[in-house]
C-alpha cells in the first residue's frame, strides 16, 4: 500500500510535460494571472530555467498565454536577451555599433572567430564559448565595446579580446580582470589638477 501511495504522490508532482523545469514557468504564469502582457518576463523565466528557449518551450507559453505562436517567437528572436540555442559556459558579446564599428570592432569579431573556430552567433563544439554581437550595448565613450561573462571591456583591441577570452575560457583567468572598464570612472576616481608650466 505505501509503495502505491508513494507512485500516486510522484504522478501528482510530475508535470504534464515531464520535465520539472516547467513547474518554474508555470508559477510565473499563474503569478502573472496568464496575461499575455507577461510574456517577456514568462519568458525570461523559461530562459533561466532550461538556459535557453528550445521550441517546444515557446510552444508551450504559447498555448499557456493563449497567444499565436508566431507572437511567442517574435517576441524571443527581437530581444537580444533571448537565446533559442544552447549557450556556452561563457559568453562573449561584441559591439557593432557606429562607434564601435569605427573602433574596428569587426576585426575583433574575425579574430574572435578565427581565434576560437567559431561563427557569430554560435557557440563552440565543446559548449564553452557562445559569441554574440549586439547592435549597440551603450557604452560608446569605450568604444569598442565586448561584455564577456557579464565584464565590460573597453578599447578593445583583437589581440587583447583573444587573450582576455582564452584566459576566461581556460580558467586562467582570476578575479577582476585588470583591462576591465579601463576608463576611469568620473564620478569615484580622484579628481587631478593640472598645474599650468612654470
Amino acid at each position: 500500500m505505501p509503495e502505491a501511495a508513494l507512485n500516486k504522490a510522484d504522478a501528482q508532482q510530475a508535470h504534464p510535460m515531464g520535465d520539472p523545469r516547467y513547474k518554474l514557468i508555470d508559477r510565473v504564469i499563474k503569478r502573472q494571472q496568464f496575461k499575455q502582457d507577461a510574456l517577456i518576463e514568462v519568458l525570461t523565466a523559461a530562459q533561466e530555467a532550461f538556459g535557453y528557449l528550445p521550441e517546444d518551450v515557446l510552444m508551450y507559453v504559447a498555448r499557456m498565454l493563449k497567444l499565436p505562436s508566431s507572437w511567442v517567437y517574435g517576441v524571443a528572436t527581437f530581444y537580444h536577451f533571448f537565446s533559442l540555442k544552447p549557450r556556452g559556459e561563457h559568453s562573449c558579446i561584441v559591439c557593432l555599433g557606429t562607434a564601435c564599428y569605427v573602433g574596428k570592432s569587426y576585426d575583433i569579431v574575425a579574430a574572435l572567430e578565427k581565434g576560437f573556430d567559431i561563427k557569430a552567433g554560435n557557440t563552440t563544439a565543446d559548449g564553452k564559448l557562445t559569441l554574440s554581437t549586439a547592435r549597440c550595448l551603450g557604452c560608446c565613450g569605450l568604444a569598442p565595446v565586448v561584455v564577456l561573462d557579464d565584464a565590460v571591456l573597453g578599447k578593445e583591441t583583437p589581440a587583447t579580446t583573444v587573450d582576455r577570452v582564452r584566459r576566461q575560457v581556460t580558467g586562467l583567468a582570476e578575479g577582476p580582470d585588470p583591462g576591465a572598464c579601463s576608463e576611469p570612472d568620473p564620478m569615484t576616481s580622484p579628481t587631478v589638477k593640472e598645474t599650468p608650466a612654470p
